[in-house]
């Protein structure tokens, strides 16, 4: 689209928009970043427009953290967006391989045109319902599954069920990590949380800026904090995020009260 276009709710130029059966998508631009949003009101990925391959908002930074703990060869993304998370996963992980899952395939060709998401062999894009194809996947067939399954205006309502959950747990392998963007905290007694802690042994919670939770269940018992600093080093140097400030807002989810 060649007309740019004011937006009164996101600071920024329109410089894009596509429509499918599900919406708009709008790509807009700032001075410093681009935006990928839904609506014009809400963000759903956020780049920088000089380093592409760094996620901007808290929460998909967050999202990345059990590689301070492991580095898998396998890794699964619920919910491509603008690409923020497989590709900061392509920078960090030069020998995985990365599917990811997105239901709209306007969004995965507005992520490789205007996100500057990698072509390769080692990121395959699969245009699918996510909450279909978790459960499709091959028992202990990936090392981390991370998902960020959002509409224009809810979380989709997918990631707080049990057989979501339970599915996600299936197809990890026995070292594996699932790592969930909640919009808000889970009841602590409720249905959601009693799943986790019943299919993983370690829980960890990030609370974001912006008040995203981000749940990490890890399917050993072994507590990973804290991480390793040379680590920490060799992650910063290869995308520059601030990953120990980051892995000091980590926290043991504490278990129910009696």
């Amino acid at each position: 689209m060649g007309t740019i276009l004011k937006s009164p709710e996101i600071k920024g130029d329109i410089v894009h928009v596509a429509r499918d059966n599900y919406g708009n998508i709008l790509v807009i631009d700032d001075r410093k970043h681009r935006i990928l949003s839904f609506d014009s009101v809400f963000e759903q990925s956020k780049i920088l427009r000089t380093a592409p391959q760094v996620p901007v908002h808290e929460y998909n930074r967050a999202m990345l953290l059990p590689l301070a703990f492991t580095t898998p060869s396998k890794v699964t993304v619920l919910g491509l967006g603008g690409g923020a998370l497989a590709h900061g996963l392509f920078t960090l992980l030069p020998e995985a391989s990365i599917e990811v899952y997105e239901l709209r395939r306007k969004v995965a060709d507005i992520a490789r045109e205007w996100f500057s998401l990698p072509e390769s062999d080692r990121l395959d894009i699969h245009i699918a319902d996510a909450r279909v194809a978790v459960d499709n996947l091959p028992e202990a067939s990936t090392d981390m599954i991370l998902t960020d399954l959002y509409s224009s205006d809810r979380m989709s309502p997918a990631q707080s069920q049990r057989q979501f959950i339970k599915a996600c747990s299936r197809a990890l392998s026995a070292r594996g990590w699932l790592v969930l963007n909640y919009h808000r905290m889970p009841e602590p007694d409720g249905n959601l949380l009693r799943e986790l802690r019943r299919q993983f042994p370690l829980l960890l919670v990030f609370k974001s800026k912006t008040n995203n939770w981000v749940i990490y269940g890890h399917k050993q018992a072994i507590d990973p904090l804290p991480a390793e600093k040379a680590r920490l080093n060799t992650l910063e140097a290869r995308l520059p995020i601030g990953w120990r400030k980051l892995v000091n807002k980590l926290s043991r989810l504490a278990p129910p009260a009696e």
